[in-house]
Parts: structure tokens; C-alpha cells; sequence
């Protein structure tokens, strides 16, 4: 088993980090004990492209956003709505153990590739994993992309800039194998943007660079996405035809005004397994209430409470309020379905 070496020296450099700030960030430092708990800071969708030399911008990543809480030897990688994944990612628990060094909270993102380019789909591999000698034994490879430093060695940085966090952040942790730096760049976001869809890649987060860590959503990170997809809330089900099994279609949609908005049915993006296993799922959700506000009215659909999630990708809106091409990504576990909104753009 592949072991990240401790990062003695680094540890060293690191610990008189304060003295080495200018006075007025040491005045934005807050100090405090290991969290239990951090909301992460979350990008807002836009379809206005810039270049800013007040920005930084780095890859989107097709992932599972992950928090990393290191106290001690203690290593606990929660998701954005607090789900502890220890056992779908043993080899990066391990990894971060093995470094050493002060207590931290990184923020970052788990990802897994196909043909080089991250990959949602394939991750689904491991995202349902409960047991860690299983996940072990995976044939789909994960590693954790830090972007972020959001407590470090009795500090909260929220008050600190982007950029500051972000060199805190690489003098921190030894990257190697398992946990790699998310690099960025300081100019061209419009060109960057550009490169990133012509590789297949999901799209650009722009970062305004003297922006201090918002525990919640903010315009200053701003996603570009070079396609369509979003989460969406899985509200019922229709059954399979022919010689398919499991179930036919998923019924989705999305909040507004604390109504829960039908978007669509989705039938394409499963496979046989998927099919067969997701629909006990269904089974022990099933209700005789419609939980859409708006949704179809026959006699064929199937209503679920709606407390699963899924990433689909699409190609528009249509001007009805529906999915237009919709198909299936994955399960998401690291959003909770009241959080999940309509992106319009």
C-alpha cells in the first residue's frame, strides 16, 4: 500500500506562519479550536465569460466537493451536507493521516478519471461504497484536489484573501500521489474557459482572489460550465416497457418558493444494474401523494418522498419549464433536495 511520506520539514516551515503575515491580515485571523463542522463555500452559475487581473481561475471538476477535517491522527472527510464518506475513500484518509502537521480543514474535491479527463459517472463507483476493504479493492482510482484552506493550527481563515489561503494552503500539505494543489490562473478566465470546453471538460471557476471564505453562496466564485446539467430532485418513477426492467423513467424537479417543480422525466443514462437495484429503492419510498407542485397527472407515475438526488445533464430548458434531451449522471449524496434550485443559465 502506497504510503504519502509525513511532511516534517513543511511542518517546520510552517509554524511561526503567523509573524509572516502583514499586520492587517494577522487582524482578520480569528482564533479557535479544531471545528466540528465548516459550511463550504459554494460558486454561482453564470453564463458571462471575463478575463479580470482581479481574478484567479481554476478547473471545475466533474466530483464530489469534499471537507477535510484533520485533528491529530483524526481524519474525517465529510460532503457538503455533513455525511461522513471515511469508508468510500480509505486511501485518502490515510493519506492525509500519514502527512502530520498541525489541524486543519481543506476544502476540496474527490475525483476519479476517465481518458484523462474527471469523471461523475465513474466516481458513482465508489460513492457507493460503505465498506472499506471493498472500496480498497476497487478498480476505479480516486484523488482529492484541494482549493481551499478554510481552518489552520488554531485559526479560522475565513478573513483572509483567497489568494492568502491559497498559499497557506500549499505550504501545508506535502502533495504527491493521492491529494494534489489545484493550480490557477491569474489572467485570461474568457481563453482558459475556452481550452477547458475544446478538452471536455466540465468548465472554469472563477475566484475573485481578495475574496474571504462565505460559508454558504456567493457571486464571488462564479462557475462557467461548458455544458449543461445540474442536480434535480427525484419525485417519482414510471414503469418499465418492453423488455426493460427495474423502471422506465425518473421524475424530477427542483425548488421554488418552497414547492417542489417538475422538470421533467429522464430515461436514458442507466444501466441494467442501475436499473434493477435503484428501483427497491423507489419501492420503499413509494407514496400515494405527488410531491410536485406542478408535475403530470395520469395514471402511470409512481411518487416517491423526495429525498434522493441526481446529476443530470440536458441540453436547455425548454420554454415550458422542462428538460430538454435529459439524461442520468449519478446519484449525489453531498446535497440535500430542498437546496436544490433551478439554474438558469
Amino acid at each position: 500500500m502506497r504510503q504519502e511520506k509525513r511532511g516534517t520539514k513543511k511542518v517546520k516551515a510552517m509554524a511561526d506562519w503567523v509573524e509572516k503575515l502583514p499586520e492587517e491580515e494577522r487582524a482578520g485571523l480569528e482564533k479557535s479550536g479544531p471545528p466540528e463542522w465548516l459550511a463550504p463555500m459554494l460558486a454561482t452559475l453564470t453564463d458571462k465569460r471575463f478575463s479580470d487581473p482581479g481574478w484567479i481561475y481554476e478547473r471545475k471538476f466533474d466530483g464530489e466537493r469534499i471537507l477535510v477535517f484533520r485533528r491529530g491522527d483524526d481524519v474525517r472527510l465529510m460532503t457538503r451536507n455533513r455525511k461522513t464518506v471515511n469508508a468510500a475513500y480509505p486511501e485518502l484518509v490515510e493519506a492525509f493521516g500519514a502527512m502530520g502537521g498541525p489541524d486543519i480543514v481543506v476544502d476540496g474535491e474527490v475525483v476519479a478519471f476517465k481518458n484523462n479527463i474527471t469523471s461523475f459517472s465513474r466516481l458513482q463507483q465508489r460513492i457507493q461504497v460503505r465498506d472499506p476493504e471493498q472500496a480498497r479493492a476497487s478498480p476505479v482510482a480516486v484523488y482529492f484536489y484541494a482549493f481551499d484552506l478554510c481552518h489552520l493550527d488554531g485559526y479560522r481563515l475565513d478573513g483572509l484573501p483567497l489568494r492568502r489561503r491559497k498559499a497557506l494552503l500549499r505550504g501545508a500539505l506535502d502533495f504527491g500521489h493521492r491529494v494534489r494543489f489545484t493550480a490557477h490562473r491569474n489572467a485570461e478566465g474568457e481563453a482558459y474557459f475556452q481550452e477547458a470546453c475544446e478538452k471536455g471538460w466540465e468548465g472554469v471557476i472563477a475566484k475573485r482572489a481578495d475574496s474571504s471564505y462565505r460559508h454558504g453562496r456567493s457571486t464571488d466564485w462564479l462557475k462557467f460550465k461548458c455544458s449543461k446539467g445540474q442536480e434535480l430532485v427525484i419525485g417519482g418513477f414510471t414503469e418499465p416497457q418492453g423488455a426493460r426492467e427495474g423502471f422506465g423513467a425518473l421524475l424530477v424537479g427542483y425548488y421554488e418558493d418552497d414547492e417542489l417543480r417538475y422538470a421533467g422525466k429522464v430515461g436514458t443514462g442507466y444501466d441494467d444494474k442501475f436499473l434493477v437495484e435503484f428501483r427497491q429503492r423507489l419501492d420503499d419510498l413509494e407514496t400515494d401523494e405527488s410531491p410536485f407542485a406542478d408535475g403530470p397527472e395520469g395514471d402511470s407515475e409512481h411518487w416517491v418522498e423526495p429525498k434522493l438526488v441526481g446529476e443530470f445533464g440536458f441540453t436547455e430548458w425548454t420554454r415550458a419549464g422542462r428538460l430538454r434531451h435529459p439524461r442520468f449522471l449519478g446519484l449525489r449524496r453531498d446535497k440535500s433536495p430542498r437546496d436544490v434550485t433551478r439554474e438558469d443559465t
